[in-house]
């Protein structure tokens, strides 16, 4: 069993200039639309429920936030560390077009170009499978993502699905997770998963 035991944070960038140094290729970042449940899920993966700020006014934050995540696998005891970054959401902020174009293109920019991240997650309301910006954030991430990189797509607030409409999502999308924080399904899962792509990367230095 793998699980997070401890988790801070440490600072927030407004660009990939501002970010923190990170020597090492072991950055997570979470990038989803306004209002699909992402702090929620950061706040249940590191059992951590203060950790990242649900915001009740979608698109509201429009740094890049950085937190210190250690990983504990319980079978060896070993510990791993890893930094979690928590990206803007997009496409809902309430925001002029100068700065809402300033902050996609430093969005843009952290993901084509920040050479530390190992493992990008995709977060989706598993409601609203197929709205065009998640469909355009996908095929962003598919041309820009390099070969040492890794995406997962992770859908969120399962539970408000019945069991046949979680069964058509997963025959539709076999490769994702599905998660939901307030019930903790599926956090187990996706902690295990990013793990695993982390060791990966580490196991082969």
């Amino acid at each position: 069993m793998v699980e997070i035991v401890d988790a801070k944070f440490i600072t927030s960038a407004p660009n990939i200039l501002k970010a923190p140094d990170s020597p090492e290729q072991n950055e997570v970042v979470f990038m989803a639309r306004s209002n699909a449940g992402k702090s929620s899920l950061l706040n249940a993966l590191t059992n951590h429920k203060g950790l990242a700020k649900v915001s009740s006014t979608p698109g509201k934050t429009r740094l890049i936030n950085y937190f210190d995540v250690t990983f504990i696998n319980r079978e060896t005891s070993e510990k791993s560390t890893s930094k979690f970054v928590d990206l803007p959401g997009f496409g809902y902020a309430k925001v002029s077009k100068s700065i809402k174009y300033d902050w996609e293109k430093n969005l843009t920019d952290y993901i084509s170009q920040r050479e530390q991240i190992k493992l990008f997650i995709h977060l989706v309301d598993c409601r609203h499978p197929h709205l065009d910006i998640d469909t355009s954030v996908r095929e962003f991430l598919l041309e820009n993502c390099k070969e040492n990189q890794y995406i997962l797509q992770i859908f969120t607030k399962i539970d408000k699905l019945n069991q046949k409409e979680q069964n058509a999502l997963l025959k539709e999308f076999p490769h994702a997770i599905m998660i939901s924080s307030s019930k903790k399904k599926g956090i187990a899962k996706a902690t295990k998963i990013i793990y695993d792509i982390l060791q990966k990367e580490a196991d082969e230095h």
